[in-house]
């Protein structure tokens, strides 16, 4: 089982690897039971959210994790992928924009995203 970093880096990689825009990663275990980490990303188009969502789960999936659930429809410009520990947000730029997930968790720490030293 991987630790609940381990888990949101294997997220920001496979995202990052298809282009999701904007990538943000808030730990959240201070401030939430819900998950120890957030990571919210922009998709260029609802064809861009189905291949995000399809590339997490599969490195996650090749990393022995399976999503506990998977919710919001692609055509309505938001897919949730749980996994417990971590729960990744793929938005449609309206839909970021109107959800506004960062200003809703502003007390998480945002954590630096060095793409160069993440796991391949």
């Amino acid at each position: 089982m991987l630790s609940p970093k381990k888990v949101a880096e294997l997220i920001v990689f496979a995202l990052a690897g298809k282009n999701a825009k904007d990538i943000k990663l808030l730990r959240t275990t201070d401030v939430t039971t819900l998950a120890d980490y957030f990571v919210i990303c922009t998709a260029n188009s609802t064809t861009h959210i189905k291949t995000l969502t399809d590339e997490v789960e599969k490195v996650l999936e090749e990393n022995g994790e399976v999503p506990r659930r998977r919710e919001g429809v692609r055509s309505g410009g938001w897919i949730l992928i749980d996994y417990a520990c971590c729960v990744v947000h793929i938005f449609l730029e309206e839909s970021r924009q109107f959800y506004t997930l960062e200003r809703l968790w502003s007390d998480a720490e945002e954590i630096s995203i060095d793409l160069a030293n993440l796991p391949q």
